[in-house]
C-alpha cells in the first residue's frame, strides 16, 4: 500500500482516471443474455453548445444512475450524441460568413452546406470533450449525431411511412414566422412575453353611410389585410348589423360584417376586425366563412404591394403611419394602455409574424391518443408525478405539427416535385431521378428542411439502428429512464413518446425524471443579461469535477429548482478533502496488514465496531432506496452525514487508541480491519457521485479485487449485522460526550485541558456507560470519570455545570474547569458590554426618523441584532447565577 499525498489534486486525478477508464473500455456496453440491461440515451446537446450548469446537472444525474447500475451488475448503455440544431447552427454559420463579407445566398445551398459541415467538424465536438471533463461514463464508441447516415435514414423512413398513412400532408396554413431567422416555428418554439402595449379603437364606416362601428386592435397595421368584421351571434347589440358591410378605412375596400362564436363579447366593443393572413384565430374564422386571405406583411416583416401606399415599410413604421392617417381622418376613436402576451422567436427574440404559407404538417390526433393512454396507464411514469398532468394537458389540446423549416442546414424534406406533370414524389431514397407518373427527369426537391425535433424525436430508437432490427434494439430498448428538464416536455419528451409508439409499438422509456432549473444564490434564473451565470469548466478548474458533481446533487429534489452558490462548492471541496484525509489516516495505519489472511475468529469487535458496521449497512439501504426513487439529494445527505460525522468525526476518533498501541494485537488488528473495510464500502457507495476521488483512494487501499472501482460490485445490505441495540448504546455514549463538550464550550475551557466529570444514571444506563467508559474519557478529554447510580449522594456544596441526556445527569465541577473569580469577572464585563448594546439598539429603533427613512433591510438587521443581544444577556445572567 502507498500512502496518499498530503493534499488532493483533483485536476491531475480526474484526468488520469478518465483516460484509464476510457482506454480500458469500461464505458462500453456489451451483450450478455445472462445479465440485466440498463440503458439511457443522453439528451443530445446542440453542436453549437458550450457546457453550462444545466448540462452539468443533467449529465451528472445520468452518470450517477449509470455507474450505480453498472456496479450492481447491469449491462449498462449510456448512449451519447449531439443534435444538429437547425436554426442555432445556421445562425452561427451565417455569422461566420458575414465576418468574411459573405452572405448565405452568395454560396448557394451546396456551398453553404459545405461551410456548415466544416463548422460542425471544427466546433461540434467541443461539448462532448467538456462532458468528458465532467466524468461522464457514456459509451463514446456509440456516439451518434442526428444527421449521421443512420439517423438520416431513420428520418426518411418515418417521413415516408407517415406520408403513406396520410398523417403527413402539405397545405396552406397560418404559421409562426420569424422574420430574422427566416423560418417557421412550431407553437412551442414561440416564447410569449407580457408587454405593455396599446389598444387602438378604430372607426369603420357602415356601407350605407348610417354611421360607424368601432373595432379594437393591438396591431392597426394589419387592418390593411382585413377581409371582414366579426361579432358574436349571441350579442344582441349587433344582431341587426349581421350580413351588412363596412368600408375598410384608408383602402376604401368593402368588407362583410359576419357572426362567429369565437368573438369575445367582452373584448373592446365586442366587434373584431378579421385578418385571415396575419392572425391564427382570424385564419380559422376565415376558413369557416370562406374569406379572402390578403397578405399585407412579407417574410421580412415589411408591407407588401397589397398594403397600397404603405408597401415597403417595416411593420412598425407602417403602424405609426396608419395610426397617424386614421387620426387625421377622424377614424381613430381612442388609444388606451393594454398589456398582453407577445410571441417571440425562442432563438433570437424577434417578434414572430403569423403568415399564411404552404408548409408540411403532421396530423397529431391519431398519434396523440396512444401517447396519452401510455401515460395514463402508467407505461411511462413521470417523476415527480405532477409533470404527467402538464404532459397530458398539452397532448389533449395538441394542434397539428408544422414540420417544415425554411432553412438549409438540417434533414431536407424527402419530397420531389415533377416540373412536367406536377406529381409529388415522397421517397426513402437520398435522391430521386425520374418521375414515376410521367417518366420526366425534371424533378426538384423540396427546399425546406424538417423541424429539428422531428429527428430528435426518434433518438431513443434511431440511435440503436432502427429501421433495421438490431441486437441493440432487442437488448436495450425500451430505455429505462430519461433525465431531462421540464422546459422540453413539449419540445422533445412528448414527441419521443408518440413517435416511439407509432414505429416501435413500445414506449421509448419507462421513467421520465424531471429536474428543476439551477438558480443563483438569490434564486434568480441564470442568464447572460444578469451576468450571473456560472461556467462549470471554471468550477471544475477551481474545485474539481467531483466537487461540482456533489454540489449539484446536494439539496436536489425531483422537479424542484435549486440554488448554487460559492459556499456550496467550497463545502463540496471540503468534503472531498475530508474523505482524502480520513483515507490517508486509515492507509497510514494499516500498512503491512494482510487482509486476505484475516479470519473472523481473529477479530474482537467492540461496541464502536458493531455500531459502525451496523450504521454502514443501514446507509447502504438508504442510498439504494434514494437512488431507486431518483432522490439524489437524499442520497447525498445520507452519504455526507455518515462519512463526515459518523465515520470521520466519531469512528476514526474512537479507534485511534487501539491503533496507537501495540500491547493488544487483536484489538489493533480489529480496528485496522473494520476501519479499512468500512472505508472501502464508503468508496463504493460514493463512487457514482465522486468517481475519480474514490478510484484514486480505492486503488491505494487494495482491499477489493478487480481492475477498477467503477466495475467493482455495489455494496449489499447484510441484515445480520444490523444491530439496533449497539446503535442505541452508542447513541447514548455519543450523547454524553456531546453534552460534556457543549458544557466545556459554554465555560470556554481550553480544548487541551483534561477535567473531571461525574455521571449519575439509572442501573440500565450505567452498564452502557461502563462499556463506553474509555470512549467518554478519551473523546471528552477527561482526567477523571466517576460513574454513580441515580440515587447516589451529590456534593451540593461543590459548584458545577450540569446537563441531562437520555436520563443521565452530567456533572462537571466548575473548579476543575475555570478560575471562578476570574470567570465571574469576565462574564460581568461581557454582560455590561451587552447591556450597552441593547440600550443603543433600543434607542435607535425608538427613533421614528430612523425607522421610517432607513432602508427596510437596515431596520430589520437592527431588530435582529437587538434580539440577539437580549438572548445573549439572558444566557450570561444564567451562567453568572450558576457560578455565584
Amino acid at each position: 500500500m502507498i500512502n496518499l499525498p498530503k493534499t488532493y489534486d483533483p485536476e491531475k486525478t480526474e484526468e488520469k482516471w478518465y483516460q484509464y477508464w476510457e482506454e480500458k473500455g469500461f464505458f462500453q456496453a456489451g451483450f450478455d443474455p445472462a445479465a440485466k440491461s440498463f440503458s439511457i440515451v443522453m439528451p443530445p446537446p446542440n453542436i453549437t453548445g458550450q457546457l453550462h450548469l444545466g448540462h452539468a446537472l443533467d449529465n451528472t444525474l445520468q452518470d450517477i444512475l449509470t455507474r450505480w447500475k453498472r456496479m450492481q451488475g447491469y449491462n449498462t448503455l449510456w448512449l451519447p450524441g449531439t443534435d444538429h440544431a437547425s436554426i442555432a447552427t445556421e445562425v452561427k454559420v451565417v455569422e461566420r460568413l458575414r465576418e468574411r463579407g459573405q452572405e448565405k445566398d452568395d454560396l448557394g445551398r451546396e456551398g453553404f452546406l459545405q461551410e456548415a459541415w466544416a463548422w460542425k467538424k471544427e466546433y461540434g465536438g467541443h461539448i462532448t470533450k467538456q462532458l468528458r471533463k465532467l466524468g461522464s461514463s457514456c459509451d463514446w464508441s456509440r456516439e451518434r449525431f442526428t444527421m449521421d447516415e443512420g439517423c438520416s435514414r431513420a428520418v426518411r423512413e418515418v417521413f415516408v411511412r407517415l406520408y403513406e398513412k396520410g398523417l403527413i400532408y402539405r397545405d396552406n396554413y397560418i404559421v409562426n414566422w420569424c422574420p430574422d431567422c427566416h423560418t417557421t416555428l412550431s407553437d412551442i418554439e414561440v416564447d410569449h412575453q407580457e408587454e405593455d402595449s396599446k389598444l387602438y379603437h378604430l372607426k369603420y364606416q357602415l356601407r350605407d353611410g348610417s354611421g360607424f362601428i368601432v373595432v379594437a386592435t393591438t396591431r392597426p397595421e394589419t387592418m390593411l389585410g382585413d377581409t371582414a368584421v366579426a361579432v358574436n351571434p349571441e350579442d344582441d347589440r349587433y344582431r341587426d348589423l349581421i350580413g351588412s358591410s363596412v368600408i375598410l378605412p384608408l383602402l376604401n375596400r368593402e368588407i362583410p360584417l359576419i357572426a362567429d362564436q369565437f368573438v369575445d363579447r367582452e373584448f373592446g366593443t365586442g366587434m373584431v376586425k378579421v385578418t385571415p393572413a396575419h392572425d391564427p384565430n382570424d385564419f380559422e374564422i376565415g376558413q369557416r366563412h370562406g374569406l379572402e386571405v390578403i397578405k399585407v406583411i412579407d417574410e421580412d416583416a415589411r408591407m407588401t404591394d397589397a398594403a397600397g401606399k404603405f408597401a415597403g415599410l417595416d411593420r412598425y413604421q407602417c403602424r405609426e403611419q396608419v395610426v397617424a392617417e386614421l387620426k387625421e381622418q377622424g377614424l381613430l376613436e381612442r388609444i388606451e394602455d393594454y398589456g398582453h402576451a407577445v410571441g417571440q422567436c425562442y432563438r433570437c427574440d424577434t417578434v414572430i409574424e403569423p403568415l399564411v404559407s404552404q408548409q408540411w404538417f403532421v396530423k397529431m390526433e391519431p398519434l396523440a391518443k396512444p401517447a396519452i393512454q401510455a401515460v395514463k396507464a402508467g407505461r411511462v411514469r413521470f417523476v415527480p408525478e405532477r409533470f404527467a398532468k402538464v404532459y397530458l394537458n398539452w397532448m389533449e389540446n395538441i394542434q397539428n405539427w408544422c414540420i417544415s423549416r425554411q432553412l438549409w442546414w438540417g434533414h431536407r424534406i424527402p419530397a420531389w416535385y415533377c416540373q412536367d406533370c406536377g406529381e409529388i414524389i415522397v421517397s426513402r431514397a437520398e435522391r430521386v431521378e425520374q418521375c414515376p407518373a410521367c417518366g420526366s427527369c425534371k424533378l426538384k426537391q423540396d427546399e425546406d428542411v424538417l423541424d429539428t425535433w422531428f429527428s430528435s424525436g426518434l433518438w431513443p430508437f434511431s440511435t440503436m439502428g432502427w429501421p433495421t432490427e438490431t441486437a441493440e434494439l432487442d437488448y436495450f430498448y425500451p430505455t429505462d429512464v430519461l433525465v431531462t428538464g421540464q422546459d422540453i416536455i413539449f419540445f422533445w419528451v412528448a414527441r419521443m413518446i408518440f413517435l416511439a409508439l407509432e414505429f416501435m409499438e413500445e414506449v421509448p422509456f419507462r421513467d421520465v425524471y424531471i429536474h428543476g432549473l439551477i438558480r443563483d444564490a438569490q434564486g434568480r434564473k441564470m442568464s447572460k443579461s444578469l451576468g450571473n451565470g456560472i461556467d462549470p469548466l471554471e468550477v471544475i478548474e477551481q474545485y474539481g469535477a467531483d466537487a461540482l458533481r456533489f454540489a449539484l446533487i446536494t439539496g436536489n429534489t425531483p422537479g424542484n429548482d435549486m440554488r448554487i452558490r460559492e459556499e456550496k462548492l467550497e463545502a463540496s471541496r471540503n468534503f472531498a478533502n475530508k474523505i482524502w484525509n480520513a483515507s490517508r489516516f486509515i492507509l497510514m495505519n494499516i500498512s503491512g496488514l494482510d487482509f486476505t489472511s484475516i479470519k473472523r475468529q481473529d477479530l474482537n469487535y467492540t461496541l464502536a465496531d458493531r455500531w459502525m458496521i451496523s450504521r454502514l449497512n443501514r446507509v447502504i439501504g438508504s442510498v439504494d432506496q434514494a437512488l431507486t426513487i431518483y432522490n439524489f439529494g437524499e442520497a447525498s445527505k445520507v452519504l455526507y452525514d455518515f462519512i463526515w460525522s459518523e465515520f470521520c468525526d466519531w469512528y476514526i476518533e474512537l479507534i485511534k487508541p487501539r491503533l496507537y498501541q501495540d500491547q493488544d494485537r487483536q484489538a489493533k488488528q480489529t480496528a485496522q480491519y473494520v476501519g479499512a473495510v468500512v472505508l472501502e464500502s464508503i468508496l463504493r457507495l460514493l463512487h457514482p457521485v465522486m468517481p475519480a476521488l474514490t478510484e484514486e483512494i480505492w486503488q491505494q487501499l487494495s482491499i477489493g479485487s478487480g481492475e477498477s472501482l467503477m466495475i467493482a460490485s455495489w455494496p449489499r445490505v447484510d441484515d445480520e449485522v444490523i444491530a439496533e441495540e449497539s446503535e442505541a448504546r452508542m447513541n447514548t455514549i455519543m450523547g454524553v460526550i456531546k453534552a460534556i463538550r457543549n458544557l466545556r464550550n459554554e465555560m470556554k475551557v481550553n480544548p487541551g485541558k483534561r477535567i473531571k466529570a461525574i455521571l449519575h444514571a439509572p442501573a440500565e444506563q450505567l452498564t452502557i456507560l461502563e462499556e463506553g467508559y474509555n470512549y467518554i474519557k478519551d473523546l471528552a478529554r477527561l482526567k477523571e470519570l466517576v460513574l454513580a447510580g441515580s440515587g447516589a449522594v451529590k456534593n451540593k456544596a461543590e459548584k458545577s455545570s450540569t446537563a441531562v441526556v437520555s436520563g443521565i445527569e452530567v456533572i462537571l465541577p466548575l473548579a476543575e474547569m475555570v478560575d471562578l473569580e476570574k470567570e465571574i469577572e469576565r462574564l460581568e464585563k461581557e454582560l455590561g458590554t451587552t447591556e450597552f448594546e441593547i440600550k443603543r439598539a433600543e434607542s435607535k429603533l425608538a427613533n421614528q426618523g430612523f425607522v421610517s427613512k432607513a432602508p427596510v433591510q437596515m431596520v430589520e438587521r437592527e431588530r435582529a441584532k437587538l434580539q440577539e443581544y437580549r438572548e445573549k444577556k439572558e444566557k450570561l445572567q444564567r451562567r453568572l447565577l450558576d457560578l455565584k
